[in-house]
């Protein structure tokens, strides 16, 4: 005999999950799959994922997969003039959210994210959020570029330190200002030499930049660009690294006394999480790009650990801790830096 009063239990419990996932899919446009269930995630690179900044998320996306709690596909080299087309294939693949960048087509891409409201997008973008499922985010290590300055303000004799970068806009005005910040803070008398090679990848246009700054004096390098750490060897000097450890992944021993780093798993595991809860929404994913969340670290020190000035390693130490505890705030200035001498 059947039993009719577990059969009505049964049917109701149904009916109430029913509901509650129906207000879920009301209140974010999103079906929340089980949280042990693997999504399926693309990522979307402009550059080959063994450029620095992409391979910030190729990794991080690739740690997630590798733990088992998401499938990872991605495309990488994609044009501008090709993205929008990828991100509808993927979106229309199944893919449940979509990781990339889109400084060059923030506009086209928010238009995808409105066409596909069931579909997270995770965007490298200066703008802010849009719609319900449009989080931005971007490279904001200012805080370990500021903690890097108070070293190179330390070590400098000339008190003369050079910087190259690739294009004067926000995310590396940032970074540049900060270091300068934080050279001052314990070096007033230091200047700065500051030039951009109009390209995110010229290794030898970056080299000859560097090589000019030491003709006019400089003896520290920020090496926000490959191909500084060359010419810092070829000279002599010593020099800071950006986004990746540049004194173990771009032949920086005995020159790179230590890196900003950048890392995007914080970032991917909120993202993957929200996904999968179904709660996913247009947010701004700045602080997980942070020194407080884990986005962002000062690189070891390495064999350069003994030549810092102990009270100036006392200090960074210090202010990191300040950083992380909300009780020092780093200035985020994206205005283009200049030259002071």
């Amino acid at each position: 005999m059947r039993d009719w009063g577990m059969m009505t239990r049964r049917r109701a419990a149904v009916r109430m999950g029913a509901v509650v996932l129906g207000a879920a899919v009301l209140a974010t446009g999103m079906v929340s799959p089980s949280a042990a269930e693997k999504i399926k995630v693309a990522g979307i690179y402009t550059q080959p994922i063994q450029q620095k900044w992409d391979a910030r998320l190729h990794q991080a996306l690739d740690k997630a997969a590798k733990a088992g709690e998401i499938e990872y596909v991605f495309a990488e080299k994609v044009a501008n003039t090709d993205y929008v087309r990828v991100l509808r294939e993927y979106a229309d693949s199944g893919v449940k959210l979509i990781v990339g960048e889109a400084f060059g087509i923030s506009r086209e891409a928010r238009k995808v994210a409105d066409d596909y409201p069931n579909v997270a997008f995770l965007m490298g973008d200066p703008f802010k959020p849009h719609g319900k499922n449009f989080s931005v985010f971007d490279n904001y290590i200012h805080e370990p570029c500021y903690l890097m300055g108070m070293i190179a303000g330390s070590m400098t004799k000339t008190d003369k330190i050079g910087m190259v970068g690739g294009y004067p806009i926000g995310e590396v005005n940032r970074l540049f200002h900060a270091f300068m910040a934080g050279a001052k803070s314990v070096n007033p008398k230091v200047e700065f030499k500051v030039n951009f090679i109009g390209s995110w990848y010229d290794p030898p246009k970056a080299k000859e930049a560097a090589f000019a700054q030491v003709e006019a004096g400089v003896d520290v390098l920020y090496a926000e660009r490959a191909g500084v750490v060359a010419a810092a060897r070829e000279k002599g000097i010593i020099a800071f690294g950006n986004v990746n450890d540049m004194n173990k992944e771009e032949n920086g021993k005995d020159v790179v006394v230590t890196s900003a780093l950048w890392d995007m798993t914080a970032a991917i595991d909120y993202a993957v999480a929200q996904t999968k809860a179904g709660t996913f929404k247009a947010e701004d994913y700045k602080e997980w790009t942070m020194m407080a969340k884990g986005g962002a670290s000062l690189a070891p020190f390495y064999e350069f650990d003994d030549k810092i000035p102990a009270d100036v390693k006392a200090k960074v130490k210090a202010l990191e801790a300040d950083i992380k505890a909300g009780k020092f705030t780093v200035e985020i200035n994206d205005n283009e830096p200049k030259s002071t001498f």
